[in-house]
């Protein structure tokens, strides 16, 4: 296993030797075993390449349209063939969700991209039975604010997954993490998304060639949740992580994509990553990332080594 030149194992070997059946406890996700859980990490990485390239492809003019279409080729050449949900890019003050009042002011517009404009690529793959849903932030050129934002991201990780192997209700974890955004001087703007989630629940769907959409989300993928909502309901428990009533209880074991979005003055950002949640009593395996290899989480450890 790697070691820093100090001596210390690297984060991303121990996340990996999780994965891998090596970890510190016995602790997994209800039904989820060792192969599964590199399944949702190796999609994961596929669509955190896709939006890394795509990123990298990006000039002015462009349109998030032209993003979105981008992403779609990307992961269609790559094997994919179904989806949670369709891609999405959002520009400018879009990223920040300025005006959004109904669901379809989600989808790509004719927006075009200007030198120091802030991105965001948000798309859901599914990939052999594995689903990622992953949020991407960028900027064209310089923009001190953007940086400042995706700095003041790092704090979020780290909050949510103390809190969460803590067993804090998820509603209370929702409130804490709206009053570090507001003593950060942000909004939030993932309350915009439906029932303001902050995370959903996803599982492992049925592989198949092609699969229907409704409003740009897979259908398999909405049954899944739906039955989800259906079991929670009656146990007391939502797969939905909201300020509501319904998500006032402690974390679930299953995987979460997680999704903090901060905005400030027309200008937003976000990470969208997997939380894995088990039952293990041990804190350290309770909880973890899915997954310290991504492009967030090395800019944040630069920062710190800076």
């Amino acid at each position: 296993m790697p070691r820093h030149r100090d001596g210390r194992v690297g984060m991303a070997a121990v996340v990996a030797g999780r994965v891998e059946g090596r970890g510190h406890g016995p602790g997994r996700p209800a039904g989820i075993g060792a192969a599964e859980l590199r399944g949702f990490r190796a999609v994961q990485r596929l669509a955190y390449t896709c939006a890394e390239e795509v990123a990298a492809q990006l000039a002015p003019g462009m349109t998030e349209r032209d993003a979105t279409r981008m992403q779609r080729e990307w992961l269609r050449g790559h094997g994919v063939r179904d989806w949670f949900h369709l891609p999405f890019a959002w520009f400018g003050d879009r990223t920040a969700f300025t005006g959004f009042r109904v669901p379809l002011q989600f989808f790509p517009t004719g927006r075009r991209l200007e030198p120091g404009m802030p991105f965001i690529l948000d798309m859901a793959p599914i990939h052999q039975g594995f689903i990622a849903d992953i949020g991407y932030s960028g900027c064209l050129g310089l923009n001190p604010l953007h940086d400042r934002l995706l700095a003041d991201l790092g704090p979020h990780r780290e909050l949510i997954l103390r809190e969460v192997r803590e067993r804090r209700p998820l509603r209370e974890i929702y409130e804490d993490v709206d009053r570090l955004m507001a003593r950060q001087g942000y909004a939030n703007r993932h309350r915009a998304y439906p029932f303001g989630v902050i995370a959903h629940k996803v599982d492992r769907v049925r592989q198949r060639r092609w699969s229907p959409h409704v409003l740009g989300f897979g259908t398999q993928s909405l049954k899944g949740l739906a039955s989800d909502a259906v079991h929670g309901h009656r146990e007391g428990w939502s797969p939905l992580w909201s300020p509501y009533r319904f998500s006032d209880h402690p974390p679930r074991p299953g995987l979460w994509a997680v999704e903090p979005h901060l905005g400030f003055r027309g200008t937003g950002a976000k990470f969208e990553e997997l939380l894995v949640v088990t039952d293990s009593r041990d804190p350290e395996e309770s909880a973890f990332w899915l997954d310290d290899d991504l492009p967030h989480v090395r800019r944040r450890q630069e920062e710190k080594a800076a």
